[in-house]
């Protein structure tokens, strides 16, 4: 009997060292997918598709759309491709997790078809709508009840397509966000998570319901609205349809989505009050969680459901962004040259080459339109102090990474003046991140410890979906498998030395703020 007991839970262990779980990323770069064994927490095989970015239709200036059915033949390619570089069955996948761009809108009709093709995150057509809500309704309400100014955000671009596209209006059945489209291509329901709807500002935080003061002030009806599921729950299950198209098995469970940035500071384990994410890819986000429904008063940040929250146990993150972060780094390499473009390797080498503060040569990286830290002013990109006698390529490198950190130091203050508190920062090991220079300003000039992980967004979706299928008993089993790779510490001198720069660098940037 011993021995038949001892047998039988080896057999188990073995069986599940063969049982995956897969996370997707939905960009609107790319998609990206995480087959991470269930037995290890460590990634298997990953796939990206496309290899260049994904097309963006910009049918005017200021708009961004693009196709969902684009997103779901890249998810379909993904999906193959990490089954078959993990030598994998469907049978095997027991569950999905979805993270997405947020904030974007597709709306589709009864037959379950898009009526017209997502407005995406970065599209700002709305905002004159978000601005006239803001005002009708009053600051004092929408930012009590909100926690944001409706602004650019879901609501607001489906309002945009009622007033100015009234056919297309007419024939949508239902709304969602990417995420939750592709939940819906997987298996034939419509649904998202309240995580979902108050990044859409749909969420009213003081009643713990649909936003019905803003839905009424628009002129929209709640029925448009896909069913509400717990964002750690079997949402739903692969279909017929999605299991013959994807290789999947049918009855798969979708058990977790969230948005990039909630999903990016869940990757990390951020979860509770005062832990703090960070990214630095194209633009650059700090995120912190926090027990309030807290909001700054000139709505310079945005607060959403954070993954975990609960009706006892109240989870929000507060998100702020700097649009000009790795998209300034790029726009260096390609056009700050000698022959070819330069490697990033090259740029972080030449930036350690000069002190800090680069030789009095100060950098606004604000060059990639309106940013919400700045009350949504655009003030562009500007380079200041410069001398053509002593300043080298080297002085600009080192300029633009400090002028970067510093822009995210300005936004952590104004965290830190709604309450937030962070003693460490924790981010993936990727993007500016991978800079020495940028490590050493950002944790001297933010003054917290950061910690860097092998992790991204597609991985932490598949964490999410193992917790959600009750794959893993709670969180702490779930991150088992999470790498600290690097860490780094403020030190009390180079402090005083960032300081001294910030300010400088703060008081051309006030200056810049009174021309507009």
């Amino acid at each position: 009997m011993v021995v038949l007991t001892i047998s039988k839970y080896f057999w188990q262990q073995f069986n599940r060292m063969q049982e995956y779980i897969l996370g997707l990323d939905i960009g609107s770069s790319s998609v990206k997918a995480s087959l991470v064994s269930i037995s290890t927490g460590q990634r298997v095989a990953s796939a990206q598709s496309p290899a260049e970015e994904m097309e963006m239709l910009a049918v005017q200036p200021g708009w961004a759309e693009q196709e969902p059915e684009t997103w779901w033949q890249h998810t379909l390619a993904c999906v193959r491709q990490t089954l078959a570089q993990a030598n994998a069955k469907g049978e095997q996948v027991k569950g999905i997790g979805i993270a997405y761009q947020m904030h974007g809108l597709v709306c589709l009709d009864k037959s379950g078809n898009p009526v017209r093709p997502s407005i995406i995150w970065c599209d700002s057509r709305a905002v004159p709508y978000g601005e006239e809500a803001f005002h009708s309704l009053g600051a004092s309400y929408c930012l009590s009840h909100f926690l944001n100014s409706p602004g650019n955000f879901t609501a607001s671009k489906l309002k945009w397509v009622k007033e100015n596209e009234p056919a297309a209006y007419e024939r949508i059945h239902k709304i969602m966000l990417p995420g939750d489209y592709i939940a819906f291509r997987l298996t034939g329901e419509t649904t998202t998570t309240d995580t979902g709807l108050s990044e859409g500002i749909f969420w009213d935080f003081k009643t713990g319901s649909i936003a019905q003061s803003l839905l009424d002030h628009y002129g929209i009806s709640a029925e448009l609205l896909p069913e509400i599921k717990p964002v750690f729950s079997i949402q739903a299950e692969v279909n017929t349809n999605g299991a013959e198209l994807t290789g999947l098995k049918k009855g798969t469970p979708v058990s977790y989505r969230a948005g990039d940035q909630p999903n990016n500071a869940f990757s990390l384990n951020v979860l509770n009050p005062g832990e703090t994410a960070a990214t630095a890819g194209t633009s650059g986000v700090i995120y912190s969680v926090t027990e309030n429904n807290t909001f700054d008063q000139q709505s310079r940040v945005n607060a959403f459901i954070h993954v975990n929250n609960q009706a006892r146990q109240k989870r929000n993150g507060i998100l702020l962004c700097v649009n000009g972060t790795g998209i300034l780094n790029s726009w260096l390499r390609k056009n700050v040259r000698s022959v070819d473009a330069f490697p990033y390797t090259k740029i972080n080498e030449l930036a350690a080459g000069v002190r800090v503060g680069a030789d009095g040569l100060l950098m606004l990286p604000f060059g990639n339109g309106a940013e919400r830290i700045l009350e949504n002013k655009v003030i562009n990109a500007s380079w200041h102090g410069l001398d053509f006698n002593r300043h080298s390529q080297a002085h600009v490198f080192r300029a633009a990474q400090e002028g970067i950190v510093f822009a995210l130091r300005y936004g952590f203050d104004i965290l830190q003046s709604m309450g937030v508190q962070s003693q460490v920062i924790r981010a993936g090991h990727a993007n500016m991140f991978l800079s020495p220079v940028f490590r050493n300003a950002f944790v001297n000039t933010i003054g917290a410890r950061l910690e860097l992980y092998d992790t991204d967004g597609a991985m932490g979706a598949a964490l999410g979906a193992g917790v959600g299928a009750g794959i893993y008993s709670d969180f702490k089993q779930a991150f088992t498998g999470l790498k600290l790779l690097h860490e780094e510490q403020p030190v009390h001198n180079q402090q005083e030395e960032y300081e001294a720069t910030y300010q400088k660098w703060k008081s051309v940037l006030d200056r810049q703020l009174t021309l507009k």
